[in-house]
């Protein structure tokens, strides 16, 4: 039971923190390509990055705050135009933590936390910077506070600044702070309810790959009823026809993330239930999907917003096997957008 309890106030919050930033959904188009400026406060950086957190430190700060962006992506430049440019956020940042900007495939020389030394696109790999933007926070002796992937509301940055405010430097991780503070919002959106799609396969859900390989990648979508987020992912997204066209090329699963019933085996051959399988992804937003090839192998995670190019590339990621090649999504995204440049300005 109280396993039970955990799970259900973790999911209040996910669920809470899955409507931050609902009205971005319509707000920008996600294909389009946008110059990236860092705001004004951000640090002109030499790259020397246990440097720069002795300086915040010696300043009185908790440590450094790094952006990773790439030219042209349009949700890094909505980050910071919404949530950078929110004078009380800026302010949060600027009074605990130094900021500075990295481009994703910069191949300058910098020198990591660690003190090791490599390009800023073999750390940007290293720190988990799948997708861009991505925030990555480092305190005292660069030690890693707060990961996060993808865009992020200024509702979910300041949550994410109150994490890095309280008791993590304890050593509470995000995730226990999302269920500490499910407290504060006990009741989820309730106008949402699941909804169906002949895309996905029905029970039982057996979908272990690890024997025998399938004969087409697979796509796990987690939900939930009062997800807000999930409803404007059906419209927006999955109803585009050219999304569905490459979607029936997927087995494509919908899993109920309060689910702690309904069997699971999952692509690696572990049973297990949707409700504890989401659970164990350290995952905290839905919805929440998770991309596999014909072996089971996971290629690709996010709980991130995903709007209608970023779900083309994700699902064109995963069919043109571009993981083989090594190739992080964000190196294939850049690729498909120049493609799609060249072919708009008419060039061969």
């Amino acid at each position: 039971m109280q396993g039970t309890r955990c799970r259900h106030s973790l999911l209040v919050f996910v669920l809470w923190l899955a409507g931050l930033g609902l009205s971005l959904a319509g707000d920008f188009e996600d294909a389009t390509i946008m110059h990236i400026d860092y705001p004004d406060w951000f640090k002109e950086t030499f790259l020397d990055l246990p440097d720069e957190i002795d300086e915040a430190r010696s300043a009185g700060k908790v440590g450094l705050m790094v952006l990773f962006t790439t030219e042209g992506c349009s949700y890094c430049a909505e980050f910071i135009r919404t949530s950078l440019a929110d004078a009380r956020l800026a302010e949060r940042v600027q009074a605990r933590f130094d900021a500075i900007g990295l481009e994703i495939f910069s191949d300058a020389e910098m020198v990591a936390p660690d003190g090791s030394q490599l390009r800023v696109k073999e750390f940007a790999e290293r720190a988990g910077a799948g997708f861009a933007p991505s925030l990555v926070f480092y305190g005292e002796d660069g030690a890693l506070l707060y990961r996060g992937v993808g865009y992020h509301s200024p509702e979910r940055f300041a949550s994410v600044l109150d994490y890095l405010s309280g008791p993590q430097q304890a050593g509470q991780s995000f995730r226990d702070f999302v269920v500490a503070r499910s407290a504060e919002h006990s009741s989820a959106p309730a106008d949402y309810r699941l909804l169906s799609d002949p895309l996905f396969s029905p029970p039982p859900f057996a979908l272990d790959r690890s024997r025998m390989p399938a004969d087409r990648p697979l796509l796990v979508l987690f939900e939930a009823d009062g997800c807000e987020a999930c409803g404007q992912m059906h419209k927006e997204v999955l109803a585009r026809p050219e999304v569905r066209e490459l979607l029936g090329r997927f087995e494509v699963v919908r899993l109920d993330a309060e689910d702690d019933e309904t069997p699971v085996l999952t692509p690696g051959g572990r049973r297990t239930t949707a409700a504890a399988w989401f659970a164990q992804t350290g995952l905290t937003r839905l919805p929440a999907l998770l991309f596999f090839e014909e072996h089971g192998q996971e290629v690709l995670r996010t709980d991130a917003l995903v709007l209608r190019q970023r779900m083309m590339n994700a699902l064109m990621y995963t069919l043109e096997r571009a993981y083989q090649k090594g190739w992080t999504y964000q190196r294939f995204a850049r690729t498909k957008s120049l493609e799609r440049s060249q072919r708009d300005n008419g060039q061969d």
